[in-house]
């Protein structure tokens, strides 16, 4: 089974990978995971004008490698296979690109993450990953 587990570093999308880590334990086939943390940089707009490109994006790879090292840790104590991914750009249209690139039978994330004032007006990611993916979504609290 293939998983894609978004993380953002709250206690949602941690206790998404402990769900992971046990349900691919009592797994009896394999399950591989990749980890997926994705940031929208469009807020970096006016940073983007006084800021080298590459600049910005070592401080999203810098931000989006410590999100997703306490989600690695849970899923290398329980010695599930996984992968990466860090990206750039609409947080659930990249979730949802990547679930269908990679192929992936289920997305497994965490029901509320970092919420922003944009996020209570248009709805969560969860919310549009959930009614738009192909793939079943698992939310998890």
């Amino acid at each position: 089974m293939k998983i894609l587990l978004p993380t953002d570093g709250s206690k949602s999308s941690l206790n998404a990978a402990k769900y992971v880590a046990k349900m691919a334990k009592n797994s009896r086939s394999p399950v591989s995971v990749t980890l997926i943390s994705v940031h929208d940089d469009v807020g970096l707009g006016h940073v983007k004008q006084f800021v080298a490109n590459d600049v910005v994006d070592d401080y999203l790879r810098e931000v989006s490698e410590k999100e997703l090292k306490p989600a690695q840790k849970i899923l290398d104590a329980a010695r599930v296979k996984h992968s990466m991914a860090i990206k750039r750009g609409h947080i659930a249209e990249e979730i949802i690109k990547l679930a269908n690139k990679e192929k992936v039978d289920m997305i497994v994330m965490g029901a509320k993450g970092r919420t922003s004032f944009v996020d209570m007006l248009i709805g969560s990611v969860a919310q549009r990953i959930s009614s738009s993916a192909k793939q079943p979504v698992l939310l998890v609290k």
